[in-house]
């Protein structure tokens, strides 16, 4: 799915990145199971949907969450609002954090 959404970073350094800016962030979200539900799924992807791109799209990251919002924070908060599901988030074409649980 893509979101466009705005954030600004808390750094411990002095970077651009500290100032109100915006991306159309990239998620991509897999799935797995060792057995899919009584539906035949792992998690319907309305649901992702709905837990994801519709809290977080037109939205400026930094009002919805307290901590800092890193591509990194993002994917872990994903994974957590899923565990079934690992995630990519992509921030820009060259900028991209992975989360998986152990």
């Amino acid at each position: 799915m893509e979101i466009s959404a705005a954030h600004s970073l808390r750094l411990s350094y002095e970077s651009k990145c500290e100032c109100l800016h915006g991306h159309n962030w990239v998620i991509t979200v897999w799935c797995r199971a060792k057995e899919l539900n009584a539906d035949g799924m792992v998690v319907d992807f309305t649901h992702i949907k709905q837990d994801i791109q519709a809290r977080l799209d037109h939205k400026n990251l930094n009002d919805v969450f307290s901590f800092n919002t890193t591509a990194e924070n993002l994917a872990k908060w994903i994974c957590d609002q899923i565990p079934a599901c690992y995630k990519r988030v992509q921030e820009s074409e060259n900028n991209v954090a992975w989360y998986e649980e152990n």
